[in-house]
């Protein structure tokens, strides 16, 4: 392959429409936009979801539930997964990133008492369900509240 060679992809490229520049060009006179009314004048264009007065859809339809702008989004995961950590060792939500059961690092963390948990582990997180705080300590281990004050 040589740089004289290289041509774009089949179909990608498209000739600019060159309005207003005379009748032989197929696009003068009224360059494609008609006679009058508003979509001929500059400027000529409606918002997304005008419906040229009528009532827009968005406004017809009824209203329901409700969207609370507080509420704390928490990553969840279950003891089964935690089983698969080694015995002994210390889990903080940033270990948890590391081993790909949570995204992001600054992710608040709940832990749920699905499954069966073997192994001693020292499990560091914001949030724990009632069951999953009992199993951690039946295994001998210990479930710490990570507090954050807003």
């Amino acid at each position: 392959m040589k740089l004289d060679e290289l041509k774009p992809a089949s179909g990608s490229n498209k000739k600019r429409k060159r309005v207003g520049r005379g009748d032989g060009s197929g696009h003068g006179k009224t360059s494609g936009r008609g006679h009058k009314g508003q979509g001929s004048r500059s400027g000529g264009n409606t918002k997304p979801g005008f419906e040229g007065g009528q009532m827009p859809l968005q406004r017809r339809l009824p209203k329901r539930g409700f969207h609370n702008p507080f509420r704390i989004e928490m990553a969840v995961v279950n003891l089964s997964q935690l089983d698969a950590l080694p015995a002994g060792s210390e889990v903080t939500p940033d270990n948890l990133a590391e081993h790909g059961f949570v995204n992001g690092k600054n992710r608040r963390v709940k832990i749920l008492g699905e499954g069966a948990l073997s192994k001693a582990l020292v499990v560091k997180a914001h949030g724990f369900s009632a069951t999953a705080k009992e199993k951690i300590e039946a295994a001998g281990g210990k479930a710490e509240l990570i507090v954050i004050h807003a």
